[in-house]
């Protein structure tokens, strides 16, 4: 029995001595024909590669899916099929002038591949490998992300939100973000001061070939205004949407916001009661605001409403009429185009229309008008009054402040030059407070 333990102790050692010494064998072996597998693949890609015409090119004013292919040199039986295949995953009416394309084809000219990029986050996709049917679909641009912070200030050379967020090197998409974000605290087109600063963390997006893909969301941010400094930061309570809150958890969205147009124009002519009109030399009352702003330039709605009447209003031109909850209603006068429809539900800061000179006017201006109860009411005075939206429930304060700290965190400390201006703005050149002190004693307006 001893004996027979004996010789099978000794056939397993014997077979483990074996197995150790085919190990590195057979380990080379995988290793080769996995080498053999990977020349192969590279062999076949070099050879389609030198098969293959390549087109990279921009989509032409007035081009169609089916006329930019014929354009490319496709048969009219294959354009035929794509724009079919290509139906149940993509309008290919929405193909847009200037959108980028890619083609590339065999020798023969067959369609092996088609990339058209939809917007900033998708791209149509048409596959074709000989012998298979078309493969079509929406896929997502692969990007990368980072969180920068990004700083400007309002100065002489840069004395709008636009110019200053320009020189900060970035695009007007951040700027209109960052103004939707305060539009209920600041009126980016008539409170803005020589030394106003701004700083915000925001997520950007980076395509594989390392260029700049587009924003992400604003995780926080602050704008010192006239010495006031106000801070917000991204929150979603729970079973809610995301939205901004400030330190304490108010609601930075207002019930109507500061003005109907985003940023940069002037106000050029104030309410009053009795004006001389510019046009018809009469005094008469001016029942709004006039800003004077680029034709084209976008108008949004105020708040949330239905529309009223939207079209052309004798010496008012095309005209856009809101009416709102609590006895509100708003009127949008000289208007060049109109986006909305009698009857349509709007929501605050969408589109309705594009600033133009219409009607009675001298100029490109937006003559924006506010009534309570059916009488017309200073816009810009109102304004203060309104009240904000709902804010942080109190049961969720708790992750609201754990959230709150995070952005802040990755917003940094105020700067030197922000606390300048804080500085400049006491009048009795008192030492300036910190933060929290100075939040306490001078809590953003509501």
């Amino acid at each position: 029995m001893r004996r027979a333990l004996r010789d099978s102790s000794t056939l397993l050692i014997v077979c483990a001595v074996a197995a150790a010494a085919l190990l590195p064998a057979c380990r080379a072996r995988e290793q080769r024909e996995q080498a053999v597998r990977i020349s192969q693949r590279a062999a076949a890609d070099i050879a389609l590669a030198r098969d293959t015409t390549i087109v990279s090119a921009r989509v032409a004013a007035g081009a169609t899916l089916a006329s930019l292919l014929r354009a490319q040199g496709l048969a009219v039986d294959e354009v035929a099929e794509i724009v079919a295949k290509t139906a149940s995953v993509f309008d290919a009416r929405k193909v847009r002038a200037t959108h980028p394309y890619r083609i590339e084809r065999a020798l023969d000219g067959a369609l092996r591949k088609f990339e058209y990029e939809i917007d900033a986050d998708r791209f149509l996709l048409v596959t074709h490998v000989q012998g298979a049917e078309l493969n079509a679909g929406v896929m997502p641009i692969p990007k990368t992300r980072s969180l920068d912070v990004v700083r400007g200030r309002i100065d002489r050379s840069a004395p709008s939100l636009v110019t200053a967020m320009d020189a900060a090197g970035e695009t007007i998409e951040l700027t209109l973000a960052l103004a939707e974000i305060f539009g209920g605290e600041i009126d980016f087109n008539t409170e803005l001061q020589p030394g106003d600063q701004f700083r915000l963390a925001v997520e950007k997006q980076y395509r594989a070939d390392h260029t700049f893909g587009g924003y992400g969301s604003i995780l926080a941010a602050e704008f010192v205004n006239n010495g006031r400094r106000v801070r917000a930061v991204r929150f979603t309570p729970e079973h809610g949407a995301p939205g901004y809150f400030d330190e304490r958890g108010g609601s930075m969205k207002r019930f109507f916001l500061a003005s109907p147009l985003k940023f940069q124009p002037v106000v050029t002519s104030g309410f009053s009661r009795a004006r001389l009109h510019p046009i018809l030399r009469e005094v008469r009352a001016h029942l709004g605001v006039d800003y004077r702003a680029p034709i084209g330039a976008p108008v949004v709605a105020v708040t949330d409403g239905v529309v009223v009447t939207a079209g052309a209003s004798g010496g008012s031109g095309r005209m856009v009429h809101l009416r709102h909850s609590n006895g509100f209603e708003t009127e949008y006068l000289h208007l060049s185009a109109i986006a909305v429809r009698a009857g349509q539900h709007v929501h605050q800061g969408e589109l309705i229309g594009r600033v133009g000179m219409t009607g009675l006017a001298t100029g490109p201006h937006l003559d924006y008008r506010l009534k309570k109860n059916g009488i017309f009411i200073n816009p810009i005075a109102a304004h203060r009054a309104m009240p904000p939206a709902d804010p942080v429930p109190a049961s969720e304060m708790a992750p609201f402040a754990s959230a709150r700290d995070r952005a802040l965190a990755a917003l940094g400390p105020a700067t030197a030059a922000v606390d300048a201006v804080t500085r400049t703005a006491n009048p009795l050149g008192a030492e300036p407070r910190s933060m929290n002190a100075a939040t306490e004693s001078n809590p953003v307006e509501r």
